[in-house]
């Protein structure tokens, strides 16, 4: 245990008293803590603090943290926390992890910064030989490490994991590959590396549906491990956790963060400002994709009167993660789109092929866009030989594959703008359709616009439809004996 102070001796019983009584309250509350080290906790900050000390006392095992930027999540949660949980148990071990070792490190330098200068109040102090920002121990056998995401994290065994803002960028956010990787990081190396009833601590803005929330969230809906969640939007919306009326700010404070809300409000793309501000990666009204251009029809312009064409993407496992999607679209005299059917499945290639061919035979669109690739190749002997027995003839068109999805749905894209896309109201399909295209492509799925995208390419063949002809009308002989003339008579003049 460490002295009150070096000069104890120097001053009065009531003074000794009234320190110890102090650093008693800071060891013992996070809220003191914070006191302690100059700041004064928001609402936000108090609830925050709440389910931090609820993880310190082992009553919460996993938390997640969604704020927007710039309102001391990591202050409070990085920063601020570990401290107060090495000192309430000196021989913890806790595991500091962001998007670079250098911001990990960052977080480290401050954290062993403040158990250096408050080491007294605290009651720890580091060890002598502790010296490096991503690595240190404490006398009493704490140790902080800081890891990047994706690092491969060696020779540390952790009671506790801080994730403080595991994404770089929006272009890491929207690649399924980066996020592949942080996932199988967190599940095959961060996790590895915690004891037996360790926490977890997940603080971040979300930027994407699919992030690392959206896949530990969609873990736990789906019978994983439960987390509890705070989730504060920038902006007031209804049920909110703070007990907000709509409308109102996080934090409007005397610096001026209530102005900078106002100002991101005002400046940032909506797909951002859902996504980083409200904690809602998908948002309601679209950013790449417009929810007025959407619109809803009862039925169909008749059959004659329309160009039809299909278009799919197509994938081959059975109950994966993509889906096969096949679309229909019928394009009216006036150039309008109309989305005739849709056919949606996570089923093998035998099934889909079926549901392909029923579509065909059913619509008998002109052409039919599908990609080119590896899956085509596999399959497209099959669906020809398919296609010729249940007689579901097209012409079928290839195009080549590209990477920027945002690119292969230009096309389609530029058209919804100019003319819409008519959906069929009441279809199965719409509600999952149009979410899809709203969150794009911030979503978790976009195969329904890939397939759609296909058949955007097929615009330099896509024609209006035929207008119906007007109903024919037999000329009649002026000189029938049908016809009345004056008088009577044909000769009369």
């Amino acid at each position: 245990m460490l002295s009150p102070t070096p000069n104890s001796m120097d001053i009065s019983p009531a003074t000794v008293a009234e320190l110890l009584l102090r650093r008693r309250r800071v060891r013992t509350s996070l809220t003191q803590w914070c006191r302690h080290c100059g700041y004064e906790p928001a609402p936000h900050h108090r609830l925050l603090i709440d389910r931090l000390e609820r993880v310190a006392r082992g009553e919460i095992k996993r938390l997640a943290v969604f704020m927007p930027p710039g309102s001391a999540k990591s202050t409070y949660g990085s920063i601020l926390f570990p401290p107060y949980v090495m000192a309430k148990s000196s021989g913890r071990a806790i595991l500091a992890a962001s998007h670079t070792t250098e911001l990990a490190e960052k977080w480290g330098r401050r954290v062993r910064n403040l158990i250096t200068e408050h080491s007294a109040t605290l009651g720890v102090r580091l060890s002598a030989d502790s010296h490096a920002a991503g690595r240190w121990e404490l006398e009493t056998g704490g140790e902080y490490y800081s890891a990047g995401v994706g690092a491969a994290i060696v020779g540390f065994r952790a009671d506790g994991v801080v994730i403080d803002d595991p994404i770089r960028s929006r272009e890491d956010a929207d690649s399924e590959r980066v996020r592949d990787k942080t996932w199988d990081w967190y599940k095959s190396d961060l996790l590895t590396r915690l004891r037996p009833g360790g926490w977890v601590i997940l603080i971040q803005t979300r930027w994407h549906e699919d992030d690392l929330a959206g896949r530990i969230i969609a873990e736990m809906e789906g019978g994983g491990e439960r987390w509890d969640i705070v989730s504060l939007p920038a902006e007031a919306e209804a049920g909110d956790l703070l007990g907000r009326q709509p409308g109102q700010w996080l934090w409007d404070d005397a610096y001026g963060y209530g102005d900078f809300l106002r100002h991101e409000k005002a400046t940032q793309l909506p797909r951002n400002w859902t996504a980083l501000y409200q904690q809602r990666p998908a948002p309601e009204t679209g950013d790449y994709f417009k929810a007025e251009w959407l619109h809803a029809y009862v039925s169909e312009p008749p059959r004659q009167t329309l160009n039809i064409y299909g278009g799919s993407d197509y994938a081959v496992t059975s109950d994966g993660g993509d889906y096969t999607v096949h679309v229909v679209i019928g394009v009216d005299p006036d150039n309008r789109m109309y989305l005739l059917d849709l056919w949606r499945g996570q089923t093998s290639s035998d099934v889909w092929i079926e549901a392909w061919c029923d579509l065909v035979r059913k619509w008998k669109p002109v052409f039919w866009a599908e990609e080119q690739g590896q899956i085509i190749s596999g399959v497209g002997p099959f669906l020809q030989r398919r296609a010729i027995e249940r007689q579901a003839y097209t012409c079928r068109e290839q195009f080549t594959s590209r990477a920027d999805k945002a690119v292969r749905a230009q096309s389609m894209r530029g058209r919804m703008a100019m003319l819409g896309l008519y959906l069929r109201q009441g279809a199965a399909w719409v509600a999952d359709l149009r979410a899809e295209l709203l969150s794009f492509p911030a979503g978790k799925h976009d195969d329904q616009i890939d397939a759609l995208g296909l058949v955007g390419q097929l615009l330099d063949r896509i024609s209006a439809g035929r207008r119906p002809k007007p109903a024919h009308v037999t000329p009649r002989d002026r000189y029938s004996k049908d016809v009345e003339l004056p008088g009577g008579n044909w000769k009369t003049v």
